[in-house]
């Protein structure tokens, strides 16, 4: 997490969960992800996915006292310039700051925050640094951040005043589905949200995307490790074509390949 990013960019993705080898071995095989261990990671290890030798997130265990009440899940990050200023932006918007504004030693600051539905996100200052240019992800980054939630059009309002998104463009996913906003910053779609219908009983959740050169095969592996195919391989609208599964400790993501 020590590049320096603009407001409104996803520049880290976390694990947390109850098998954290177990989950390594896993993501290695389905998404082509390698590994290295944080030094200061201190009594409690921390290990960081690496793409292209690129570090891109990390996993770790769950707190004891969050097994009981908190599934395995993801966590994206996003930049802003002050962690504790966009902490206090949120909560005037409706929002809740979940772990308040702390210090990772020689990395940033950070803190997480939930949208006025619910959705968890995590809202991340670096300290100063090398920056990485924006880029259309490649295979083994994520490609996609989707948020599933009971107000669209409400959350869509919180995020543009919070990380300056702009829509960039929707399609009608037909009933009960509704509309699908897509969202993204500089001219490039970051992923898209929609309101979910009634009767699906998950609450509102951020899911990540994982690309990878082709779903089917990758669906495959998620299956024979002991993770679950939810819903897909399928095609959407463009081409592309995408798959939503389970990790073998519960936690959601989804795996994309693109058309071109």
């Amino acid at each position: 997490m020590s590049e320096t990013s603009p407001r409104g960019r996803f520049v880290w993705y976390d694990l947390l969960t109850t098998d954290p080898d177990r989950a390594t071995e896993f993501y290695r095989k389905v998404a082509g992800w390698g590994t290295q261990d944080w030094p200061g990671s201190g009594a409690k290890p921390y290990t960081m996915w690496t793409t292209h030798d690129t570090p891109i997130g990390g996993v770790m265990e769950l707190a004891p006292e969050m097994k009981g009440s908190m599934p395995p899940h993801w966590i994206g990050y996003v930049a802003v310039p002050s962690v504790d200023e966009s902490a206090k932006q949120a909560e005037s918007l409706g929002g809740r700051v979940l772990t308040q504004p702390m210090d990772i030693p020689e990395v940033g600051r950070f803190a997480v925050i939930s949208d006025p539905q619910g959705a968890a996100i995590a809202i991340f200052t670096p300290k100063p640094g090398a920056s990485q240019p924006e880029h259309v992800p490649n295979v083994g980054e994520i490609s996609w951040h989707e948020l599933t939630t009971t107000d669209h059009k409400s959350a869509y309002d919180f995020y543009k005043q919070l990380f300056g998104w702009d829509k960039t463009g929707d399609f009608d996913m037909g009933e009960p589905m509704g509309v699908y906003q897509m969202y993204g910053r500089n001219n490039q779609s970051l992923g898209g949200m929609f309101t979910k219908p009634a009767d699906m009983p998950m609450p509102p959740n951020w899911l990540y995307y994982i690309r990878v050169p082709n779903v089917d095969d990758a669906a495959e592996r998620v299956k024979a490790l002991g993770g679950q195919v939810l819903n897909g391989p399928m095609d959407v609208p463009g081409g592309d074509r995408i798959a939503q599964c389970l990790d073998p400790q519960g936690a959601a993501f989804a795996v994309h390949a693109r058309a071109d």
